[in-house]
């Protein structure tokens, strides 16, 4: 008998934008299933005063709910940690988990400064990770094919396969130049892959995906349309994975994996240079 599922809330706390707790904090609560977690997030909590609204805002929560909140919090300020701490939820602080081991293992204080994660710190990463959305922006669907000679991969695949998101995610974590091109009816058809991508062979990786849920992207995007029906998805999936066997293009079906997971295949599988 399949147990109810439980609601919990969710405060996610930082000192900065909330981007290490969030990640952080998701990558914990997946573990539990059959909970429905509710999230808030509440970044950039970097003072005294903030860091008490704060508190009365979960106490708030915790009095009208019989079950208390979860707080998952990074702040680098031990004032501020001290005062969340004393909240009437369930308290963890990533960094106040991890930094004091880490300075006994390294021997040496941490600098305790805000925004260190995420800011910027090193000028050259952070340029070369905008160097390379931009890349990925300006090769998007299939334009400015001249600028492939510079891909580190090229993805291709049918029409919302996932070649945009992962292309991004690629660039903003890895600093990974990466380009994508959209297979259309016409190069299915013709069984072969367009010029432009032939002589880049070495640099593809193909994209499938499910037809079922092909369908159902399509049909957010252009509900009733020839593009989003179930005959029109199962032609293309068949065509292009039909491609890819028979010209040896390697690909993975993308259905049930998140963006994270496809990036960090392609970074294994085709030993891509993280430059970030």
């Amino acid at each position: 008998m399949t147990e109810p599922s439980q609601r919990q809330l969710v405060f996610l706390i930082s000192d900065r934008t909330g981007i290490t707790a969030e990640t952080l904090g998701h990558g914990l609560m997946s573990q539990f299933e059959g909970v429905d977690f509710e999230l808030e997030t509440m970044p950039f909590i970097d003072s005294e005063d903030k860091a008490h609204r704060a508190v009365a805002e979960i106490n708030h929560w915790a009095r009208e709910n019989s079950r208390p909140p979860i707080v998952f919090s990074t702040m680098v300020r031990d004032e501020l940690r001290t005062i969340l701490s004393g909240c009437e939820g369930v308290f963890f602080d990533f960094f106040e988990a991890f930094l004091e081991p880490l300075e006994q293992a390294l021997g040496r204080q941490s600098s305790h400064t805000i925004g260190r994660s995420h800011g910027v710190v090193d000028r050259q990463r952070y340029t070369t990770r905008m160097d390379s959305v931009n890349y990925s922006l300006t090769t998007d669907d299939g334009i400015n094919t001249r600028q492939y000679r510079n891909a580190d991969i090229i993805l291709i695949g049918v029409s919302r396969s996932g070649k945009t998101p992962t292309c991004l995610y690629l660039a903003m974590h890895y600093g990974i130049r990466a380009a994508n091109y959209p297979l259309v009816e016409e190069d299915l058809q013709s069984s072969r892959l367009p010029e432009v991508l032939e002589v880049h062979r070495e640099r593809l990786y193909g994209l499938t995906i499910q037809p079922e849920r092909l369908q159902q992207i399509r049909e957010k995007r252009r509900p009733g349309s020839r593009y989003s029906s179930m005959d029109r998805c199962r032609a293309e999936v068949s065509q292009v994975e039909d491609l890819y066997q028979r010209l040896q293009v390697p690909f993975v079906n993308t259905s049930s994996m998140s963006v994270e997971e496809i990036a960090a295949m392609l970074m294994h599988e085709r030993h891509l240079p993280r430059r970030i």
